[in-house]
């Protein structure tokens, strides 16, 4: 009766116009609840069945998440689950249409599910081949995006079960071959809900840490449903976004999860992992040993042949007998030195034989040996009782004029008595 009291239409149109002074009725918070949820669609999930109880004509159930602690209550017909050509149990794998009802009466929000499908073998493959071709195409699984292993890892992280067969395989092998070879383990859940969750936060923190060169992801075989957490996609994108070199060791040689194609390196086995991840120290040890033995021949080969070399060298006759060299070189320089004393005398002579001519040139022509052949030079004395001024003509000398006359044996003194006549015969 309070309710047909206040009339709806003076009532807030919407929740946020709500009041202490001015609420909604309960029925109508109810009404609107149920009228919002029921314009939701109906959804696919996939989950796992973890109980179900059948209660006459309908059925209780509760869906967990396959890979995250998450559940979800639900009730189904009867007659939905008998249309399954095999029952239902524990642990099955489904998907379900499922929409959610709101109950006015009670307030209470119930997932019915309309209908349920057992998720089988052949429809895991199938999606899981599709998840594979669709992170191909994205690249995920290129050779280029490839890290290569390094070849003598100091430290090793390894995630795997706790106290697992895969973990002892791996440490086993691991140390019979490199005996210094170090381990940071990460013992995590490899199947069921929390798996992934488990492994990325493994996987995080290994890639964090700067000492560890490589990581190695290992598991035993087991059925399809087991190995799912390593065909997740959140997985597989940790691992190609990871920037340690990640090595991929689940199950047998036939077992194929994605990680398998998203990792640096594929291992068929937790052993192989083993093997491939750290050399055999046996090995390298005889592998230095041949590389030894081949440098030692090869110096001993190059000894060898240098020293033929020089043996070749000193028996040639100029480094036997190298005075023959020498002495064939001294005579050159006797010889040598004979011609050159030979021209230079040859020269002299020559020069000498120029300097007599000249001179006897020059002394024929030189005014004592005009003197020699009876001619005189004679000279007008000057003022300082010296000869200066030639007689050329009688005319200079008249009567009385000093005289210096000079002839091939010396010089005398005479006086000018004129002008002379000449007769005539």
């Amino acid at each position: 009766m309070a309710a047909d009291a206040t009339p709806e239409s003076t009532l807030p149109n919407t929740a946020a116009e709500t009041s202490p002074d001015n609420p909604w009725p309960l029925q109508l918070l109810s009404r609107k609840l149920k009228a919002h949820i029921e314009r939701a669609p109906a959804a696919w999930i996939e989950g796992q069945v973890i109980e179900l109880n059948r209660r006459g004509g309908n059925a209780f159930l509760t869906l967990r998440d396959v890979d995250a602690e998450i559940s979800l209550p639900a009730s189904v017909w009867s007659t939905v689950l008998d249309r399954q050509r095999i029952p239902l149990e524990r642990g099955s794998r489904v998907v379900a249409l499922v929409k959610a009802d709101f109950w006015v009466k009670t307030g209470r929000l119930n997932m019915s599910v309309k209908d349920i499908r057992p998720v089988g073998l052949g429809d895991l493959l199938a999606r899981i081949e599709r998840l594979r071709q669709a992170l191909a195409a994205e690249g995920l699984f290129a050779d280029s995006r490839k890290r290569k292993l390094p070849l003598l890892p100091h430290r090793i992280g390894l995630i795997t079960g706790r106290d697992s067969d895969a973990k002892k395989d791996v440490l086993r092998n691991a140390a019979l071959r490199w005996p210094a070879v170090e381990f940071d383990v990460r013992e995590v859940v490899v199947q069921g809900n929390t798996a992934v969750a488990q492994i990325i936060a493994a996987l995080r923190s290994l890639d964090a840490d700067p000492h560890v060169d490589v990581i190695v992801l290992a598991r035993g075989g087991g059925a399809l449903e087991d190995l799912l957490p390593f065909s997740n996609e959140d997985l597989i994108r940790a691992v190609a976004a990871a920037s340690t070199p990640v090595v991929s060791a689940i199950g047998h040689e036939a077992d194929r999860p994605i990680l398998d194609d998203v990792a640096d390196l594929r291992a068929s086995t937790p052993t192989d992992a083993a093997k491939r991840i750290v050399p055999d120290v046996s090995e390298e040890l005889a592998m230095v040993r041949q590389a030894r033995d081949h440098l030692r021949r090869s110096i001993g080969r190059m000894v060898d042949r240098e020293t033929d070399r020089l043996h070749a060298l000193r028996s040639r006759p100029v480094l036997a007998t190298p005075d023959t060299m020498v002495a064939a070189r001294s005579e050159d320089i006797t010889r040598l030195q004979r011609r050159s004393h030979a021209a230079v005398s040859t020269a002299v002579v020559r020069a000498l034989d120029q300097v007599h001519h000249l001179r006897a040139q020059v002394r024929a022509l030189s005014p004592q040996k005009t003197l020699d052949r009876g001619y005189a030079v004679v000279q007008m004395v000057g003022e300082d009782q010296a000869g200066h001024t030639v007689v050329s003509s009688p005319a200079q000398t008249p009567e009385g004029t000093p005289l210096a006359i000079r002839v091939a044996e010396g010089r005398f003194r005479a006086v000018s008595t004129g002008q002379a006549q000449l007769v005539e015969h």
